[in-house]
Order: C-alpha cells, then sequence, then structure tokens
C-alpha cells in the first residue's frame, strides 16, 4: 500500500530516515520545515527522488501551513517535537510547543479528512517516576510527571501524548490514532546537523568526558524507528495502538568499549575509567546539563519492544553496528577533532 503522506519535521533525524523509506517504497510525501529558505539543503541530504516530495513551511506555533501541507493526503507521520541540545530556561519551552503542536497536527489532520495518524512519542513518555525498583517497562506504562525524576523533556512528551489520545478520543474516535515510542536513537548521519540524541557518543569520541558514569540508555537504530513508523502507516488495526521501539539496554561502558574495539585509532579519545557517582553530584553543582543526568546514575530503564515484534513482525539490528555507524559518521562529518 501506497499513497499520500504527510510528514512533519523534514530536517529532524526520524523523519529524514523515515521520508526515505516512504518514497522508496512507492509513497508521494509532504513535509513541513520551518523555514522555506532550507528546502534544497534537506533535499540535498535526502536524496530521493524530488517529483515525489513538496516542503510546506510549518511550524508547531502557529497555523498557517498546515491546512495546505496536508491537503490530499490520506496518512499523516507526526514526528516534529522539541529536543534541545541544552536545559531550557523553564519546562513549558518543551511542554507547549510539544502539546500544542501535537494537537494542532490532529485538528488539521480531522478537517483533511485523514483516517491514519502516526505520531512519534518516546519512551520517556513510558519509564519515568517509577522508582528505582522498577527496571522493565511496556507500552503499559507511563510516566508520572509529578515525579522528581521527570525533567522537562520526559514531561513534555508524557503530555504532548496523553494530550493527543484524549483529544481523539473526544473529538476524533474515527481516526485511527498510534505512537512510536523511542528509546535512545542512533545511527548514520545525512548531515552535520545532528540530532541531540547523538550527543552522548560525540562526547565519547571528543574526549570532554573524563571518565565513564554509571549511566544506561536503550538504544534504537534509527533506520528501525522509521521502519516501524512505515508498518504502522501501513498495518491494519492500529486505533489506540502504542509500540515503543527499543533495542536492548546497554550501560555507558558497554558503549565505550564497543567504540573502543571497532575504530581502533579513531577511538583514542574514549575514556575507560569509570567516573564515581560522587565525582558526577560534584560536577552537577556547576553544570545544569549534568544536573539533569544526576539522577539517572544507576538507574536501569529497559524498554520491551516484544509488542511491536508480535504485532508487527518489527525486528531490530545488532546495537553495535548502529554504535559504530553513528561514530563513523560523526568523525566522518568533521563533527569531532582527532
Amino acid at each position: 500500500m501506497a499513497g499520500q503522506v504527510f510528514v512533519s519535521g523534514g530536517s529532524g533525524y526520524i523523519a529524514g530516515f523515515l521520508i526515505r523509506q516512504l518514497i522508496a517504497e512507492g509513497w508521494s510525501v509532504n513535509t513541513s520545515i520551518r523555514n522555506l529558505d532550507r528546502e534544497a539543503e534537506v533535499r540535498g541530504w535526502l536524496n530521493v527522488d524530488n517529483s515525489k516530495l513538496k516542503f510546506f513551511a510549518a511550524d508547531l506555533m502557529s497555523d498557517e501551513g498546515w491546512a495546505e501541507a496536508m491537503a490530499g493526503c490520506t496518512h499523516v507521520a507526526h514526528v516534529a517535537s522539541p529536543l534541545p541540545a541544552n536545559k531550557p530556561k523553564s519546562d513549558d519551552e518543551l511542554i507547549v510547543p510539544a502539546r500544542e503542536g501535537a494537537l494542532r497536527a490532529l485538528r488539521f489532520a480531522h478537517a483533511a479528512g485523514i483516517k491514519r495518524f502516526v505520531m512519534t512519542s518516546s519512551v520517556a513518555a513510558i519509564a519515568y517516576g517509577h522508582g528505582k525498583a522498577k527496571q522493565h517497562f511496556t507500552e503499559a506504562d507511563w510516566t508520572d510527571v509529578n515525579s522528581p525524576d521527570a525533567y522537562a523533556y520526559v514531561k513534555s512528551k508524557t503530555i504532548a501524548e496523553r494530550a493527543a489520545r484524549d483529544w481523539v478520543a473526544a473529538n476524533a474516535p474515527d481516526m485511527e490514532y498510534v505512537t512510536v515510542n523511542p528509546s535512545l536513537v542512533l545511527g548514520p548521519l545525512f548531515a552535520a546537523d545532528f540530532s541531540t540524541s547523538l550527543e552522548a557518543i560525540k562526547k565519547l569520541l571528543d574526549g570532554s568526558l573524563p571518565g565513564l558514569p554509571n549511566l544506561g540508555f536503550s538504544v534504537v537504530d534509527v533506520r528501525d524507528v522509521a521502519d516501524l513508523h512505515v508498518r504502522c502507516l501501513t498495518a491494519a488495526n492500529m486505533a489506540g495502538e502504542r509500540f515503543v521501539a527499543a533495542g536492548p539496554f546497554l550501560w555507558m561502558r558497554e558503549v565505550a568499549a564497543i567504540l573502543k574495539e571497532g575504530l581502533g585509532p579513531d577511538g583514542k579519545k574514549v575514556p575507560t575509567r569509570r567516573l564515581p557517582n560522587f565525582l558526577v553530584r560534584i560536577s552537577a553543582l556547576f553544570d545544569p546539563l549534568i544536573r539533569q543526568i544526576v539522577g539517572e546514575l544507576d538507574n536501569v530503564r529497559d524498554t520491551s519492544a516484544q509488542h511491536a515484534k508480535d504485532v508487527l513482525g518489527w525486528q531490530t539490528r545488532d546495537p553495535k553496528a548502529s554504535i559504530l555507524d553513528t561514530a563513523r559518521d560523526i568523525i566522518r562529518l568533521g563533527l569531532v577533532k582527532s
């Protein structure tokens, strides 16, 4: 099955791979970027059949452009959401555009007669606020936004997904709404304008980490995340579904070992010694970004993608390949100094 689909946030990391796969499978794609001055640049990254791809200017916080972008489409993949590299001044800097952008996309999709709406959420909307004793999570779990470990990004993804589900139930019960909830997304890069999700690999490569904190995360490849979105757009009976997109949980020391072994001389700056928790906490007194992750020390948030595998036949690639593909492209693009 292929038709015409709108993908929001066309310059984003996941959206780029999703657009590539959709066009390769015969879809025509409308996509949005905030400024059409970037259209030529993004087309250059994507390197697809340009006759199958149209760009529209649209912003999460404005109605302008959304109706035109969705005209003629049968499906929507709402991927755009704020993901900053730095700590926001207030939680609302992320919460408001994430929530309002999702609701805006839904309103215009409903008005356009869209029947299938796939939204990119996150495991951030699943695995926080449960206490350290709970380590394994599925789609049945929801983050508690009132928990101390729910920082701004976590709140934004949780609130946006809940608001979207509530809106569909109240206003568009015939629309098939489904979410994809990825963990830490890694993989190859199109260009030097890279996703914040890759920052952990960059910091391991450039020597900016003096040691390895006891932090961990579930890893998933961007190509596999894009593929899960396509499956959600095309499979039958998706109304109300929610799919974790995650591979195995890895400690940062395990990621560092993969880089050391796989990169040879290019991994020379990757640290090998552990960084004690007390040193991380001292650093957090002076660095607001480190302060955000102090609560993650020693935490295991292992999210299972078994539901996606059972229902959609989805599979994930070896996380070693994803980690090394990320690192090699970061090096290739000159994002770290040798």
